[in-house]
């Protein structure tokens, strides 16, 4: 199961970038996001065990300033992000060190949600004609997203 379906998927890509998703490509789109959710919280594991705790908050993940400012952009398109279906993406992977504070877990829909935002922006800000992109383009902002997070 996707950490997000098909029909938030292609909406909020419609708001954030105006961009239409093919449901061929949902999957290349999902699997960088869990990707990058999973690298999130590895770092924030590894954070919690520098400060001698043995919980991750939200603190310890690295969100950045433009992170951080893409999250307000994203709350603006008013898109809901189901956490079942991250709760079930975790636990298929193998187990953090540390749990997440319960404020974390909470925020998760919205790091989800943000990441994806932040995937469409790329795409649209590499390529401003597109609006349908293709496989490389996705490809394209997975490793710049590798590169910047």
């Amino acid at each position: 199961m996707a950490i997000v379906g098909f029909s938030q998927l292609e909406s909020l890509f419609r708001k954030a970038a105006g961009l239409d998703i093919d449901k061929n490509k949902a999957k290349e789109i999902t699997d960088i996001v869990e990707k990058k959710l999973y690298d999130l919280l590895l770092i924030g594991e590894r954070n919690a065990s520098y400060n001698a705790r043995d919980v991750i908050w939200e603190c310890d993940v690295p969100l950045t300033k433009g992170f951080l400012e893409s999250i307000h952009k994203f709350r603006s398109l008013e898109q809901e992000i189901d956490i079942e279906p991250i709760l079930e993406f975790l636990a298929s992977k193998p187990p953090l060190k540390y749990p997440l504070e319960a404020e974390l877990e909470k925020k998760l829909p919205e790091i989800v949600g943000t990441l994806l935002y932040i995937i469409a922006r790329i795409i649209k800000e590499t390529d401003e004609g597109c609006r349908q992109p293709s496989s490389e383009d996705i490809r394209r902002a997975g490793r710049i997203l590798d590169l910047t997070m």
